[in-house]
C-alpha cells in the first residue's frame, strides 16, 4: 500500500463512519449533541463520546467543552468513553483529556480495506467447531459468559446492548458464534452502516484453549462474506495488537490508532 491509499482509506472512515451514532437508534438509547460532540447513552455500560472532527475548537474553548461532559456524567454517576484517534486535532487533545480526569485505557490500531478479498475466501474452519448467526438472548448471555471468562470482566452490558441493535433492525447487525460441543468458544458481530459502504467487525475474544486455530480469522472470513451479500464495499476493525496481524495478513491496512479515554465519577 502506497502512503495515498493509506491516506484515502483514512479519509474513508473518518467521512463515511465518523461520529459513530447507531443507526437507527435502539429504544432506550439517547443521542445528543454538544457542539461538535455526540453523546451517546444507553448502548453500553456507560457513556460514549464520538465526533467527526472539533471544528477548530483548542485552548480555553476545548476545555470547556471537556468540563461540561465530565459535569454531565458525574451527575448521573455514569461512567464515560471519549474515543480519541491518534490523527485527531488539537495535538494537545490528550493532555487536556487526561488534566479533566479521563484515563488513557489500551490502544487499538484502526485498519480499513476491501471486502471482496476476504469474502472470496471460504472460511476454514477448525474440526469440531460451528460457526452459526444468532439473536435469542440466551445465545446473547452465553457471549457474554465467554466473554468474561477471557477478559475477567462483568460483560452483561453486552447483552443489553447487542439486544436492542438486533430489536431495533435485525438487518443492521449479525451475531456469529463458534461453538464446540454446544459450548461458545469465540464470537463476533458485524454491523452495517447505513448509508455507507462499511460493515464494521466487533468482538472476535476466543477462550485461551481455542486460540491460534483459525476461528478468529474463520469469523472474519464468515462476516465478510455477509457484508458482501449486503453491497458493502469496505472493512473497519478496531483491533489488538494480538488481531492485528492477522487482519493485516488478510489485507486490511492502519490507517491511525485509537485510545479510549475513560472518565469515572
Amino acid at each position: 500500500m502506497t502512503d495515498l491509499d493509506v491516506q484515502t482509506l483514512r479519509d474513508a472512515y473518518d467521512n463515511q463512519i465518523r461520529p459513530e451514532i447507531p443507526d437507527p437508534v435502539p429504544a432506550g438509547v439517547t443521542v445528543e449533541r454538544d457542539g461538535p460532540l455526540v453523546r451517546i447513552i444507553g448502548l453500553d455500560a456507560g457513556g460514549f463520546l464520538t465526533y467527526r472532527d472539533l471544528g477548530g475548537l483548542t485552548g480555553a474553548a476545548l476545555d470547556e467543552l471537556i468540563a461540561r461532559q465530565v459535569q454531565f456524567f458525574r451527575e448521573r454517576g455514569m461512567s464515560v468513553e471519549w474515543k480519541l484517534n491518534e490523527h485527531d486535532e488539537p495535538a494537545d487533545l490528550a493532555d487536556r483529556l487526561r488534566a479533566a480526569g479521563f484515563v488513557p485505557e489500551d490502544r487499538e490500531t484502526v485498519v480499513v480495506g476491501p471486502v471482496a478479498p476476504l469474502a472470496a475466501a471460504l472460511p476454514v474452519v477448525p474440526e469440531g467447531v460451528r460457526l452459526r448467526e444468532v439473536t435469542s438472548l440466551e445465545d446473547l448471555k452465553r457471549i457474554a459468559a465467554m466473554e468474561e471468562e477471557v477478559w475477567q470482566q462483568d460483560r452483561s452490558h453486552l447483552v443489553t446492548g447487542l439486544a436492542k441493535e438486533i430489536d431495533a433492525d435485525p438487518n443492521s447487525i449479525t451475531v456469529v458464534v463458534a461453538e464446540v460441543d454446544g459450548v461458545v468458544v469465540s464470537a463476533g458481530w458485524v454491523r452495517y452502516l447505513a448509508n455507507t459502504g462499511f460493515a464494521t467487525l466487533w468482538g472476535g475474544s476466543t477462550l485461551p484453549q481455542w486460540r491460534r486455530k483459525g476461528i478468529y480469522r474463520a469469523l472474519v472470513n464468515y462476516r465478510a462474506r455477509l457484508a458482501e451479500q449486503r453491497g458493502r464495499t469496505l472493512m473497519q476493525v478496531d483491533c489488538s495488537e494480538d488481531s492485528r496481524p492477522i487482519l493485516e495478513r488478510l489485507g486490511l491496512v492502519a490507517v491511525t490508532t485509537t485510545t479510549p479515554y475513560v472518565y469515572t465519577p
